[in-house]
């Protein structure tokens, strides 16, 4: 599998803690380029308008990185959109979105119902958000079988389109035949034990979104 890791300019405290040995090379996204050189990581290249740089940092960047593709602030995709677009053109199987979240909550809106745009919805199962408490992933219509992860306790399945049927088995909080014309979160939803949990649905796309609370927990409620 071939993993691209796109570091973008989020909030260096919802970072995964040990985001710099994730496996994969990296992608430097606007302001997110500085956060790796500084890490000691070169990204393969790096994207954005880079206004959010200083013009002292623009040409740190442009001196570290071999191949920066740039474009101006006024444009009809985001940095992150853009970085996704170049990511899935490379070939990359996997895409996965660090500091992508926190900050700006248009930004993560942005980010989490990227998915769904036209362009990229055949790719969707190739796209993942990750951060210190989350990991994001995106299923299009079918049958699909999650794993337990034993790094994250809830299950949350989010329906971020019209959805046509949806069906949840073997987690703690099963559903049957669920339909909806707008987008709706069934949060917090959990594995039993090391029972795998099947969703199906006949239209739409979903984010599984697999969980942690901040400060953790020692007992159920």
């Amino acid at each position: 599998m071939t993993t691209l890791n796109l570091m973008v300019g989020g909030p260096a405290a919802a970072l995964p803690t040990d985001w710099p040995q994730l496996a994969g090379d990296w992608v430097g996204v606007d302001r997110g380029t500085l956060r790796l050189l500084k890490a000691g990581i070169t990204p393969v290249l790096a994207v954005g308008d880079f206004d959010s740089l200083t013009p002292a940092e623009r040409v740190t960047v442009a001196a570290a990185v071999a191949e920066l593709h740039t474009a101006p602030a006024e444009k009809d995709e985001t940095d992150t959109e853009m970085a996704v677009r170049l990511a899935l053109a490379a070939g990359a199987t996997r895409v996965r979105l660090i500091g992508a979240t926190g900050g700006r909550l248009d930004h993560l809106l942005a980010n989490l119902f990227l998915a769904t745009q036209p362009r990229f919805a055949a790719d969707a199962a190739r796209i993942e958000l990750l951060d210190r408490q989350n990991r994001v992933r995106f299923f299009t219509a079918g049958s699909h079988q999650l794993q337990p992860d034993s790094t994250y306790r809830y299950l949350g399945i989010v329906p971020l389109t019209a959805i046509a049927h949806l069906t949840i088995t073997g987690a703690k909080y099963p559903l049957h035949d669920w339909s909806s014309q707008t987008p709706f979160a069934w949060a917090s939803n959990e594995f039993v034990d090391a029972t795998p949990v099947v969703i199906s649905w006949t239209q739409g796309t979903v984010a599984v979104i697999e969980s942690n609370d901040r400060i953790g927990q020692t007992r159920d409620n």
